[in-house]
């Protein structure tokens, strides 16, 4: 048996040898840091055999694939734990994650002291050094062994493994679990770990299923990388745009109100409105969209034109559906057809097109209660919604238009660094969610794979993530923990003209199809907003920000002077408020700064007698005395231009 390794070497074997014995065989410092193996490709537990001629290399904690099996040994040694501390405790799944593991139990909730508990339960099972075993059962026997033990779900899943599927455990010390693997050799193995926080879930993410609560935790092959792991973990809860948020008082939720559906207050009014003028001119002004203006409801008729009905009933908030006498209405979850509609209007020929329609839209949809998250997944919510009713031949320049448009808009966010692009594609093996057929999805992907090609747009691929009616160029953010989430999207739809019997008249006079494109510029205002914080910590651009500048008067004998100045600002569009409180400078500088304001201008008897304002910044702390119409020049001119400042180390204010 010829073994090819990963720097061109090979080992022979007379006979069969498990892959820990060869990583033994090659040296024992090897085998003792060895994670799994990689054989042909494909990740294998230490423990396999290998019989014939293949290539091998040997995964470590260096490696991704070897991080992810010290995390999914960390996570059995974690139910080991719960099933010590709590027995009656019923285990589920325990798969690792990008970021770390977690492990879903039938149980009551795990408090913060419960966790650190499991801790040092799992670090006394991590000393114990219990060996790793694997071993099989048949069907019936796996069933009957987990039903003795008492894990109704474990029973579930190897009901639902296919017939004739290999059905592992792994057994360390009293505990067994029903894994595919692979695994460390032995708990030992697990150097640096730390359970995070716990949630709830439901099993197989069904509401209509068994609540479970989930722990989530990590692990690392170093107490350094763990702790610099747990640092970034401590800025992503600073900036956690749903405690940040709140926090600032930007929005809140109310439980009389309902999950999903937050309240804006005044300050978090006033930046979405910044954004959505922004926007809308950008939009109409710059770039040649006509503005409409439709309906948030519609009756299930024009659903079922749509194909919605079929497709996407589940997301949508229906009204009177087993009424006999009333008319059986939706909320619209997308504004698509509505449109459609608005360009039907009047007949359209080819030197009509591209037609823009865009629309600041409400929009609605029935997101499961496990789903929802601060503004970033909610029931209610208003996007930059666009279609765009073109002829084939000018498809590829206006999807180029749409990428630049959102690179444009992201680039003067300041937040174009922290995306990625992805090819949402169909499903294929589940053609009957869609529209169309083999030939349709494959053409449209094609198309969308050309347009990102030429305009040299990195980007990976995903299956079952286009709409119904045709694939998309989604636009990836990731939140300050790590998790994923469409932006903004681009979707190309060849299909949904002949559904409405939307058409155009062609160079010879002809009715012909349009294409279509679904855009949007920004996204979702809510979903953005949250971004934004993240992404700023709360210290937004002046732009943006809901107060820019805050006047401080040193006494309350120059409040009308700070009045006076603030009045200036006002009159040029400057949002600008006074402190009046009878305070000391220093702390109503203090107070000012963690509020996280651009500005904040001093005004006392010189500057009162100068007409000037001493300017102290988020940027570079004091800048200075300034003239008054020097100051409202420059901040402006800063908003005009939508100027991102970096910002400065400041020493403290006395």
């Amino acid at each position: 048996m010829k073994i090819t390794l990963k720097d061109g070497s090979v080992k022979e074997y007379s006979e069969a040898k498990s892959v820990y014995d060869i990583a033994k065989d090659i040296s024992e410092g090897l085998a003792r840091v060895a994670c799994a193996g990689e054989v042909n490709g494909e990740i294998v537990d230490l423990r396999t055999v290998l019989e014939n001629d293949c290539e091998l290399n040997i995964v470590t904690a260096s490696d991704a694939e070897g991080l992810k099996v010290i995390r999914h040994t960390a996570s059995h040694v974690l139910a080991q734990a719960v099933k010590r501390l709590f027995p009656n405790a019923k285990i589920t799944i325990g798969p690792a994650i990008e970021d770390g593991f977690y492990y879903d139990f039938e149980a009551e909730p795990f408090s913060r002291e419960d966790l650190d508990n499991l801790e040092k339960e799992m670090k006394k099972i991590i000393k114990e050094g219990h060996e790793l075993k694997r071993f099989t059962l048949p069907r019936e026997e796996a069933i009957k062994f987990m039903e003795e033990k008492g894990e109704p779900f474990k029973v579930e899943l190897i009901e639902d493994l296919p017939e004739g599927e290999e059905i592992s455990f792994y057994d360390q010390g009293e505990f067994v679990d029903l894994c595919a693997g692979p695994h460390l050799m032995s708990t030992k193995g697990i150097k640096a770990f730390k359970l995070t926080s716990s949630s709830m879930a439901y099993w197989r993410g069904d509401s209509n299923k068994a609540r479970l609560q989930r722990i989530y935790g990590t692990a690392f092959n170093k107490k350094e990388e763990l702790n610099e792991y747990l640092e970034k973990l401590e800025d992503a809860k600073r900036r956690d745009h749903n405690k940040l948020g709140r926090e600032m008082g930007l929005f809140t939720t109310v439980d009389v109100i309902g999950q999903g559906l937050p309240l804006f207050t005044p300050k978090g009014t006033k930046m979405i409105m910044k954004l959505q003028r922004w926007i809308e001119d950008l939009e109409d002004n710059e770039w040649g969209y006509l503005r409409t203006r439709t309906p948030l409801m519609a009756k299930a008729d024009l659903y079922k034109i749509s194909g919605h009905w079929d497709h996407y009933m589940d997301g949508m908030f229906i009204l009177n559906k087993d009424s006999d006498d009333k008319e059986t209405m939706a909320l619209r979850p997308m504004t698509c057809p509505f449109q459609y509609y608005v360009y039907m209007n009047e007949q359209h020929s080819y030197r009509d097109l591209p037609y823009r329609m865009a629309e600041t839209s409400t929009l609605f949809r029935n997101e499961d209660s496990g789903e929802m998250h601060g503004l970033t997944r909610v029931r209610q919510f208003t996007i930059t919604e666009a279609h765009i009713i073109l002829t084939p031949d000018q498809a590829e320049e206006e999807l180029t238009r749409c990428t630049e448009l959102c690179h444009y808009v992201m680039k003067t966010l300041g937040i174009d660094g922290d995306v990625t692009y992805r090819l949402s594609k169909w499903d294929p093996n589940n053609k009957e969610k869609y529209l169309g057929d083999d030939e349709y999805w494959n053409s449209t992907q094609q198309y969308l794979r050309h347009v990102m090609d030429e305009n040299h747009i990195p980007y990976t691929e995903a299956d079952g993530e286009a709409a119904f009616y045709g694939p998309k160029i989604d636009i990836q953010a990731k939140n300050v923990y790590g998790k994923e989430d469409t932006m903004v999207t681009i979707q190309l739809d060849c299909a949904s003209a002949e559904k409405f019997g939307m058409y155009y008249i062609d160079e010879n006079g002809n009715k012909a199809l349009p294409w279509i494109i679904h855009r949007t510029s920004m996204g979702c205002y809510e979903r953005t907003l949250a971004w934004l914080i993240e992404h700023y910590a709360g210290k937004f651009p002046t732009w943006l920000c809901p107060e820019q500048v805050r006047v401080l008067p040193i006494s309350e004998k120059y409040e009308e002077y700070a009045n006076k100045v603030c009045k200036e600002l006002k009159k040029n569009g400057v949002d600008a408020t006074v402190d009046n409180r009878s305070e000391k400078i220093g702390y109503k500088i203090r107070e000012a700064r963690l509020d996280k304001l651009p500005y904040m201008l001093v005004v006392g008897h010189q500057e009162e007698a100068d007409g000037t304002v001493s300017v102290r910044s988020r940027f570079a702390g004091d800048e200075g005395v300034k003239a008054l119409d020097v100051f409202v020049n420059q901040i402006c001119e800063e908003i005009r231009t939508k100027e991102i400042r970096q910002e400065q180390p400041q020493e403290e204010t006395k």
